[in-house]
């Protein structure tokens, strides 16, 4: 078992005397709350990673009786140094002393990266430019970031090195280099990092196919490779053990389950449209796919490890995950270890290794869960007494009331676990009589005129099984029942989503279809979207409307 100590000095700007207040409040409230997390041994030495996951890196706290400054440093105490871009670059990861550039100025952040609250995804920017990182970590551009990296300037890159004033791109480390190439079927909706929904065509089927499955990425895909790629467990006792890929493959009985994957921002474009501006990617009804996943299940390798799995401290809340590339996550215990929670460490996709894009070379899988939850490119868990402290645990995905505005109270709102209520519809298609192509489903309905078939799924959260849908042809003021189509999942529960059809003559179709669905709990989707609207447009639900035109569909 390794212990680590690092207990550091943290230099600070002249400037930030509230930041220190902002870290003295931090420390009262780990205090009251009775005493601090010994989750993690990583969490022993950093409470600052909670700062940044709430946004608001004020300063960085650490596992210590006091906490400590540097003497503010005076402009003056500064003399005005010229550094070559060659030198930078001789300060990279395996350098004793770390440096990065930001703009043309240089900075040593040696003494910054034990604390730094993203990890160790810092050390693919040391030896060189950290603008692109920052790009997609959006949350470094507040004045209070700038000012603590300010504190480690160290000079300015060389004129002599600089093109048209700035330093020349091919200086600039590019973290999305190693994404693998994406099928042009998929709807993309961002390109660095990439992000793309599964088109309505493909969402047809009920196991989506590899190359056509949604993508959400908050990073780049990491270069791993896998005969030296390593899952790391670690215990609250804080003791570890380590696993291989072929360790997990050859170990564990393996175990396939048919679990539909959903981002929590899916069909946000439609609250927009019909309510409020929202904040993210406009997903339409494509950011849900569904797969037989392939794996091995998380409660026998935290057994493995040495944790009691069917009774466990009751100071042990969570189990967090943490990938290759810096995202983490978590999940409350008691999913993770529920014997029909069919939570997974996957290592095939449909039969095939994980793709690049999905996780390669293993990953979690959550079902019934907002895919959030589901870390790709696993290299570590850590049983916990608290959340991941991640941004995108404490932060990005959770919801607010209608009147909250883009500005609330992030800790006052429980992390998005279990999926809601969903449907929509997918495709709209008018049957002629008199069509060839359309002979079989005239024998199989008994279609005797023109008619309308209508398709889309639904899914709900929780392994909770779908049990009706209904449809409407005339904007809900008349219902009929679609018909549930039969599948073959596999799973403990009804972790996949369900395929659905309804056909109707054409001459009672109105100008606009509306699906809900209903699952084993009675629970529905609400009728509109204003009663559910938060800005983030996280688990939009409402009923699905699709406009109708003859000869359109």
């Amino acid at each position: 078992m390794k212990v680590m100590m690092p207990i550091r000095l943290l230099r600070m700007h002249a400037s930030s005397r509230v930041r220190v207040a902002c870290a003295k409040h931090a420390l009262r409230s780990y205090s009251t709350a009775g005493r601090f997390p010994k989750s993690s041994l990583l969490g022993r030495k950093i409470i600052g990673a909670t700062v940044f996951a709430a946004g608001a890196i004020a300063t960085t706290v650490f596992y210590a009786p006091n906490l400590h400054a540097e003497a503010p440093i005076k402009s003056g105490d500064l003399k005005e140094s010229r550094i070559r871009l060659k030198e930078v670059q001789k300060h990279g990861r395996n350098a004793e002393t770390k440096w990065v550039t930001k703009g043309t100025r240089v900075y040593d952040i040696t003494d910054w990266i034990p604390g730094h609250p993203g990890g160790e995804v810092i050390l693919r920017a040391v030896g060189g430019a950290i603008d692109q990182y920052w790009d997609v970590f959006t949350i470094h551009k507040k004045q209070e970031v700038y000012d603590i990296l300010e504190s480690y300037y160290i000079g300015d890159i060389d004129p002599r090195d600089l093109v048209d004033g700035a330093v020349p791109t091919i200086h600039v480390d590019d973290p999305f280099k190693s994404d693998p190439e994406r099928d042009k079927r998929l709807l993309a909706h961002s390109h660095r990092p990439y992000n793309a929904e599964t088109s309505k065509e493909d969402l047809g089927t009920y196991i989506t196919p590899n190359e056509t499955f949604y993508v959400r990425h908050h990073l780049w895909v990491p270069e791993i490779d896998e005969s030296k790629h390593k899952l790391l467990v670690e215990l609250y006792d804080g003791t570890e053990k380590e696993y291989t890929l072929k360790d997990l493959m050859e170990k564990f009985k393996e175990v396939n389950v048919t679990a539909t994957l959903q981002c929590s921002g899916n069909r946000r474009r439609h609250m927009t449209e019909e309510s409020r501006s929202t904040s993210g990617l406009q997903w339409d009804v494509g950011a849900i796919s569904n797969a037989e996943w392939t794996g091995i299940r998380l409660r026998d390798v935290l057994d493995d490890a040495g944790f009691s799995v069917d009774e466990w401290p009751s100071d042990v809340k969570h189990v967090q995950f943490v990938g290759e590339e810096a995202y983490g996550a978590s999940i409350p215990i008691d999913k993770a270890l529920d014997k029909r929670g069919d939570v997974l460490l996957v290592y095939k996709m449909n039969g095939k290794p994980l793709p690049a894009d999905h996780g390669y070379p293993i990953r979690v899988l959550v079902p019934g869960t907002v895919a959030a939850r589901s870390v790709k490119w696993l290299k570590k868990i850590v049983i916990s007494d608290e959340e991941s402290t991640s941004q995108w645990q404490r932060r990005d995905y959770k919801c607010f009331g209608p009147n909250e505005g883009t500005n609330p109270d992030w800790d006052s709102a429980r992390a998005i676990q279990e999926m809601p209520v969903q449907s929509a519809i997918i495709s709209l298609r008018d049957v002629s009589i008199h069509s060839k192509t359309d002979r079989q489903l005239r024998q199989v309905y008994g279609l005797e005129e023109d008619s309308i078939v209508v398709e889309g799924y639904c899914f709900s959260g929780g392994g909770r099984e779908i049990i009706r849908v209904d449809v409407s042809a005339d904007d809900g003021r008349t219902w009929h029942q679609a018909e549930l189509l039969p599948d073959e999942g596999k799973g403990a529960k009804e972790w996949a989503w369900k395929k659905w059809r309804w056909v109707i003559p054409r001459r009672q179709a109105g100008r606009c279809f509306v699906v809900k669905a209903i699952d084993e709990a009675y629970n529905t989707q609400p009728d509109s979207y204003e009663p559910h609207y938060n800005f983030r447009g996280n688990l939009t639900s409402a009923w699905h409307r699709v406009g109708y035109r003859p000869g359109n569909a």
